[in-house]
């Protein structure tokens, strides 16, 4: 009898963050230059660097994949060492490349592991209806039902008035009747130009001002948010929506029922997932990277849906020591 598959235990989160922090450290650099796919490739780079070294048996089931057109962190691609315990993995080098192309707030660099065979594959299905609410409103959200009625309902399992509800909702012209709909609902709503991992991780969050995020966004940041929610407490609600005809063939075709709402527990099954992130610009869940002479700080986000524990860490780093481990351009 073969043995049974090694589980990820708790030491693999801080390995995983080692990949995100090369990632913000790599992309810092081009902050405010107005170079994207740079600073993304930089990011790319670094993250597909260190997670080589990373003690596990890794598959990429969302990567940077069609969408941003990368030949690295592919659908499909094994990471890690090749020891340690079977995983699927999402990454998102860079949330927000052009919130730090433009030194805009709230970029972040993403990685989430969970057991093998238990992330779900959007088959090249780009983008998600999605809506997520913090730990306070878990079981108050139903994607099918109306704005009015989620936004209702999330304020009072809250307990605020809806006047003071805030919707984080990203600024595309996609979202003229949601934001329509959100106002006439009597919510106020933050339009984020990117980013929608961290406005949705915003809504999950104690301290921030914001209680709920809506709207279509990227199907990978949807199941990476997932497994943040799932750390988190929260609760994460989807739908595939296909931008075409052609993409909507492709979904049916690959076996995929465009009306299923896709739950928390279907985007990420089991209950042992890990979730990191690094702040690359200053925003509301993280700082940014800052440089010094000869050295560098990060401030990341650690959490691990076993145990519910969230971390919140910084690190200094030497840029030397950085270029001679992981050949890092710092």
């Amino acid at each position: 009898m073969s043995p049974s598959p090694q589980a990820p235990d708790r030491n693999l989160a801080m390995e995983l963050v080692r990949v995100t922090e090369a990632a913000a450290l790599a992309a810092g650099r081009w902050v405010g230059r107005g170079e994207k796919k740079k600073g993304d490739g930089a990011a790319v780079d670094a993250m597909r660097e260190l997670l080589s070294t990373v003690s596990m048996r890794g598959v990429v089931v969302i990567g940077e994949g069609e969408k941003d057109e990368a030949p690295m962190l592919y659908n499909g691609e094994e990471v890690g060492n090749g020891q340690g315990p079977e995983c699927d993995v999402a990454v998102d080098p860079i949330d927000g490349t052009t919130l730090m192309a433009e030194g805009r707030p709230n970029s972040i660099a993403v990685i989430a592991v969970s057991e093998r065979g238990t992330m779900y594959d959007p088959s090249a299905v780009f983008y998600m209806d999605k809506i997520a609410v913090g730990p306070e409103a878990k079981g108050a959200i139903n994607i099918e039902e109306s704005v009015e009625w989620n936004i209702n309902s999330v304020a009072k399992a809250k307990g605020i008035d809806i006047a003071d509800l805030t919707v984080v909702v990203l600024d595309r012209p996609r979202h003229a009747g949601l934001i329509s709909e959100i106002r006439q609902a009597g919510a106020k709503i933050r339009l984020i130009s990117d980013g929608d991992v961290a406005g949705a991780i915003a809504a999950a969050d104690n301290y921030s001002t914001v209680d709920m995020l809506m709207g279509v966004g990227g199907t990978p940041e949807g199941i990476i948010t997932a497994v943040a929610m799932k750390c988190m407490g929260g609760e994460i609600q989807g739908k595939l929506w296909p931008r075409d005809d052609a993409e909507r063939q492709k979904a049916i075709d690959a076996g995929h029922d465009l009306d299923r709402v896709l739950t928390n527990d279907i985007l990420v099954a089991g209950e042992n997932s890990f979730f990191c992130a690094t702040g690359v610009t200053n925003g509301d869940m993280l700082r940014g990277v800052t440089y010094r002479p000869n050295g560098a700080t990060t401030r990341s986000l650690v959490m691990r849906s076993k145990s519910g524990t969230i971390r919140r860490i910084e690190a200094v780093h030497q840029i030397t020591k950085l270029r001679e481990y992981a050949r890092l351009d710092v």
